[in-house]
């Protein structure tokens, strides 16, 4: 929680209670917890829209595979290296890969490209 231990929020807690005193705390608690509810109805509308903007893929993503704290270079490596791998084509060089578009027509030869003279 932002990098602040059991024992350091408990001191911000007193320090707090003792700089607002009691007459303001009740009324800081109050606005606290108004922003808290405020935050995670944002964060449900948000989570909502996402939702009906991507249609039923929302549920096909699986989020704990997104998150950066799942990254384990060593679970990558060992799930590559258990990969199959087709004995007639040990470099996948069977596998269809996507042509790059063409241009329409090629080039003529005196279509030579346009340069600045003062760019150079």
């Amino acid at each position: 929680m932002l990098g602040i231990s059991g024992p350091e929020f408990l001191v911000l807690l007193g320090v707090a209670a003792f700089v607002l005193g009691p007459d303001r705390l009740p009324q800081y608690t109050q606005q606290l917890a108004r922003l808290v509810k405020e935050l995670r109805r944002m964060a449900q509308g948000a989570t909502e829209q996402v939702r009906a903007e991507l249609g039923p893929e929302f549920d096909d993503i699986d989020w704990r595979k997104l998150d950066p704290r799942q990254y384990d270079p060593r679970r990558i490596v060992r799930e590559a290296l258990a990969e199959t791998i087709d004995p007639n084509d040990p470099l996948g060089l069977s596998r269809p890969r996507p042509q790059p578009e063409r241009p329409a027509r090629p080039p003529a030869p005196d279509d030579a490209p346009h340069l600045d003279p003062d760019a150079t």
